[in-house]
């Protein structure tokens, strides 16, 4: 999927290093097809690394695709430059009038905070909002799902005894689901949460549970025919994310535990493998091509 971004963003050059196929805004003019319009909602504070990550997963299908990274207003980062958001980011005010064939919501680490104490949570209920009737299609990760699922739905999260935090193997529980489509009957993805939500809760509220680990719980459930798309984990990350979260915590002199099923021998001196990249393109790439593409209006205005 050729990705429309800024020239001067700085996944520009990571994503090309990897084959990634990114087109700038001069080369995208020239072609006469209208662009999946996706708004990215970025509420990570190390937004460079997360754009760099969900382009990637996003730059695996022949759709072109035009993303408007987003931020909210009532939150200041502080492990992003100002001149970097000024330059790349919008604020939700300035695309509100706006319709998109897709929104992503990133997850934040908020999670043991409830909900009605996270700065920008009134912000975030009325982009929720916003996107029933001005998004085709919404897919939210970890924290962001867990919000979303709270908010559309009431569904509860839990706090754990011990951080989930690790590599875990998952059981695809559906074989007519195209989200699913080409997905092994069991695949590996990565968590590092604090909170659960549960899969009986999330039944209960009359959602489809695609996907689950014995272990981690809830992966992947979907709303309204596939327009909501609900992921616990994050298989967008690098292979050394988790590894910084456990050095950063270590080196902070935290109670932290290596995580799971990751460095080999659970030794920290070994470098982790990536075993989560290809159920990671495949999941955004079935959601972009079965979810967005195929279903979205080709108007734009008569999203609704």
């Amino acid at each position: 999927m050729p990705i429309k971004i800024n020239n001067e963003l700085p996944a520009k050059k990571r994503l090309e290093s990897e084959n990634i196929f990114v087109m700038t805004e001069k080369r995208a003019m020239s072609q006469d097809i209208r662009p999946l319009k996706i708004a990215f909602l970025n509420l990570m504070p190390t937004k460079i690394d997360t754009e760099t990550q969900f382009m990637r997963l996003l730059g695996n299908t022949p759709i072109q695709v035009d993303i408007e990274l987003v931020q909210t207003r009532t939150h200041i980062s502080k492990n992003t430059s100002a001149e970097h958001l000024i330059k790349f980011y919008e604020c939700f005010d300035d695309i509100k009038d706006r319709k998109f064939d897709g929104l992503i919501v990133t997850g934040a680490p908020v999670e043991t905070l409830d909900y009605k104490d996270v700065d920008y949570w009134r912000e975030l209920e009325e982009i929720f909002d916003w996107a029933d009737h001005n998004v085709y299609s919404s897919i939210f990760i970890c924290w962001g799902a867990q919000a979303a699922l709270w908010h559309y739905y009431g569904v509860p999260k839990y706090p754990l005894k011990e951080k989930m935090f690790g590599i875990f193997p998952h059981k695809r529980l559906s074989y007519t689901e195209p989200l699913m489509r080409g997905f092994d009957d069991v695949f590996m993805a990565p968590h590092s949460r604090h909170t659960e939500v549960r899969t009986e809760d999330v039944r209960a509220a009359g959602l489809k549970v695609l996907a689950e680990s014995d272990k981690a719980g809830l992966y992947i459930c979907m709303g309204k025919n596939g327009r909501q798309v609900f992921v616990t984990g994050h298989c967008e990350y690098d292979a050394d994310t988790l590894a910084k979260e456990y050095f950063r915590d270590v080196g902070k002199g935290l109670k932290i535990k290596v995580p799971e099923n990751y460095f080999p021998d659970d030794d920290p001196n070994n470098a982790p493998p990536l075993t989560w990249r290809s159920h990671g393109s495949l999941l955004f790439s079935n959601w972009v091509n079965y979810y967005v593409y195929q279903a979205t209006p080709y108007d734009e205005k008569k999203i609704k």
